[in-house]
């Protein structure tokens, strides 16, 4: 790796590589050698779940959210699949001289209105200006705190063979979203992204004493890399099933033309759950009670197969892996 690549950012193999072989090398953190989205850390008899995630999306504004939405509602949704309740943020701003005050104001009000949803407060924040030409517009740091939900503890090295993989909703909208708007690329799409914060769904799942074993989010890189995530180096695979998957046919529809896969493009509103089979039809019934979960369905099992891999059983029958990309179909989708 000799320079920096908009790959490196995707939330495929080059981020992942970056990650390994520089950050966790480098700061050398029991904590990052996990590669959770949220740190869970013990002080005193209490345990505090801290996350960051920065926002750099093109452009700031488009179908069902803007850049302010997404900040909020993606550090809130990765406090969440923690199992933990998020509480504070902060706001960090970057922005570049001539930048409309008008569309700070409107990125602002809805980074509060996402914050006063979730039954958060943004308590903190700082604000730097670049030069004209350095910047694009804006960009926003996030940081959250929450502390653990009790008796809740989700962990990779619980997921067993024949657990369930359950999914809120449809997938690939925000992807698409967001291309839909982008500067050379515009075209007509009734699709909106689904940024939206999970923390009320997903508290209120855990809550009630299921066997969940594990969440995350699947933002950049899509369902196909989180799943690739979650069985890396494990001793268990995951067999998706394509014709549960959850897709619009506008998405497909624009991913046939574009050549994409919808199982790569980027949500902001969507979580995997991995949980015990005897109780997914609970939280299933559970899940579809939300606005945010009422397409809520089964895409797969764990299996003692395939360890380490992703399969997709197809339509007609047949079986394919589902790798990680190396790079991302997207850049700057968050």
């Amino acid at each position: 790796m000799d320079t920096i690549l908009l790959a490196h950012g995707s939330g495929g193999k080059m981020m992942h590589t970056l990650v390994k072989d520089v950050f966790v090398k480098e700061f050398d953190s029991s904590h990052l050698r996990k590669y959770e989205d949220s740190a869970v850390l013990e002080i005193i008899d209490k345990k505090i779940v801290f996350t960051t995630d920065s926002y750099v999306v093109d452009p700031i504004f488009f179908p069902g959210g803007d850049i302010g939405k997404l900040a909020v509602s993606g550090t809130i949704n990765d406090i969440s699949v923690m199992g933990a309740v998020p509480h504070f943020l902060s706001c960090g701003l970057i922005l570049e001289e001539g930048f409309s005050a008008e569309e700070l104001q409107k990125v602002i009000k809805s980074m509060k209105k996402s914050a006063d949803e979730s039954s958060c407060e943004i308590v903190t924040g700082d604000t730097k200006v670049v030069d004209k030409g350095k910047g694009d517009k804006i960009f926003i740091n996030t940081s959250a705190i929450g502390t653990m939900i009790p008796d809740v503890s989700l962990s990779k090295k619980f997921i067993e063979p024949g657990d369930m993989i359950l999914i809120n909703g449809f997938i690939g909208d925000h992807g698409i979203a967001v291309l839909s708007k982008r500067k050379g690329m515009e075209f007509e799409t009734s699709i909106k992204s689904d940024v939206q914060p999970l923390n009320k769904l997903i508290g209120d799942l855990l809550s009630n004493g299921l066997s969940v074993r594990f969440m995350r989010d699947p933002t950049r890189g899509g369902v196909a890399t989180t799943l690739n995530e979650i069985c890396d180096g494990m001793e268990f695979g995951i067999e998706l099933i394509e014709e549960k998957i959850p897709v619009r046919e506008g998405v497909k529809g624009f991913c046939e033309i574009l050549g994409f896969d919808p199982l790569y493009v980027a949500n902001e509103g969507k979580v995997i759950i991995v949980i015990k089979r005897e109780d997914s039809d609970k939280a299933l019934e559970i899940i579809k009670k939300f606005p945010e979960g009422r397409d809520a369905d089964f895409i797969g099992e764990v299996t003692r197969e395939n360890a380490g891999r992703v399969i997709l059983r197809t339509i007609i029958g047949s079986h394919r892996i589902v790798d990680m990309l190396s790079g991302e179909q997207l850049p700057r989708i968050c």
